[in-house]
């Protein structure tokens, strides 16, 4: 069988990629070997949530899917950053980064990433020309200049005139292309779960930094009744498996005295997931028919929103270059990778300095760290230009 573009691995930015590539009109096979958990208490759920950022909308509209995500997405307007790394867990600078200083909307809107994924999924079978195969795995690859042959698991095989790796930080497809990878491991993991909270967050982002990395708490719709929230807690890998093991009511009582009780007692509502912190960026982007998206060319530690949106950004530049070049070509690919790969580098090099940054248990670090965050918030000009930059705005 043949497809113009075949993408390997079916998580949030496969599924975008299918959806996208074929509201376009291209042929489009997308396998994984895992089918999609679609439902938010289903064993395998996708815990964490995503905000996409204002740049993500279109890419997210082309892709016939933003108005489906657009009724459970909850804006997020102000962005509140918290210092709270002195003796005891109460803040030390609290600075508000809000929306309306550069914008007339939102600086994005967050949705639970296995709610992302039923969307999508409904998307797909929307679109005859997108073949969706889950519980299929790409095992093997083999390039030409005019296209790609790949091998699946299910013993049938594929041509293509492009192939997109969104299969994840130990791509297979990266692998077999000989692509190395750059990676740093900085000891940490991190929790992923929803809490409810008596405090309103109205929209507030908050981040709160103290040692072993942020603590940060985005906006979800209500649930049972009470304002709610995702949260992503980075810790030292030891600390994050004491965490992840303790009774539901130590927990609880954990996390709320971490949260330095912004938003009143946290109680958990969903399943706790819990994965490990790299950064890690591939030496190329792309090779003969092949080009490399998400985790499978990049990997960032959970800071700022910006992983899934680099991920959507290499989408809407592949999707450009597809209507300059050939599909697949040398000349397509080549011009992905120099417009990607350097700036996916720098702003992964900025992720990973921030990650240090909160991570540090050092005084003098957390103070100059605190001392920051008020700088940067009240010099209006450094304030907006950061916040832009933060946005990943073409």
């Amino acid at each position: 069988m043949s497809t113009d573009i075949f993408i390997s691995g079916g998580g949030v930015a496969g599924l975008t990629a299918a959806c996208l590539f074929g509201s376009q009109g291209y042929n489009v096979t997308c396998v994984d070997p895992a089918p999609p958990v679609t439902q938010r208490d289903a064993d395998g759920a996708d815990l964490r949530s995503t905000a996409f950022l204002q740049p993500a909308i279109p890419v997210l509209e082309m892709a016939g899917v933003w108005h489906q995500l657009a009724p459970h997405a909850m804006p997020l307007q102000t962005m509140r950053i918290v210092d709270a790394g002195g003796e005891a867990a109460t803040p030390r600078a609290t600075r508000d980064f809000d929306a309306a200083d550069i914008s007339e909307l939102p600086f994005g809107w967050n949705l639970p990433n296995w709610l992302i994924r039923r969307e999508l999924v409904a998307r797909l079978a929307e679109l005859p020309n997108v073949e969706f195969l889950h519980g299929v795995a790409c095992t093997k690859i083999f390039t030409r200049s005019a296209s790609a042959k790949l091998w699946l698991s299910n013993g049938t095989t594929q041509d293509a005139q492009l192939v997109i790796a969104a299969d994840g930080r130990n791509s297979l497809i990266r692998e077999n292309m000989g692509i190395e990878v750059k990676t740093k491991r900085y000891g940490q993991k991190a929790l992923a779960f929803a809490v409810t909270h008596p405090v309103p967050h109205n929209n507030v982002s908050t981040e709160i930094h103290r040692t072993g990395g942020p603590f940060t708490l985005v906006p979800l719709p209500d649930y049972n009744g009470s304002p709610s929230s995702a949260v992503v807690w980075m810790e030292t890998g030891p600390e994050a498996a004491r965490l992840h093991a303790l009774p539901e009511d130590a927990f609880n009582a954990e996390m709320s005295e971490r949260s330095c009780h912004l938003f009143g007692p946290l109680t958990l509502a969903s399943k706790r997931s819990i994965w490990p912190i790299i950064a890690q960026v591939a030496n190329r982007f792309s090779a003969e028919r092949v080009a490399l998206i998400a985790e499978a060319a990049h990997v960032a530690p959970p800071i700022g929103a910006q992983g899934l949106n680099m991920s959507l950004t290499d989408l809407s530049e592949l999707l450009d270059l597809s209507h300059l070049h050939t599909l697949g070509s040398k000349d397509m690919l080549d011009a992905y990778d120099k417009k990607r790969h350097l700036a996916v580098k720098l702003r992964v090099a900025g992720i990973d300095l921030l990650n240090r940054a909160s991570m540090s248990q050092t005084e003098w670090i957390r103070d100059l760290r605190s001392a920051g965050i008020g700088a940067i918030h009240d010099t209006a000009s450094i304030r907006k230009s950061l916040m832009r930059l933060g946005l990943g705005a073409r």
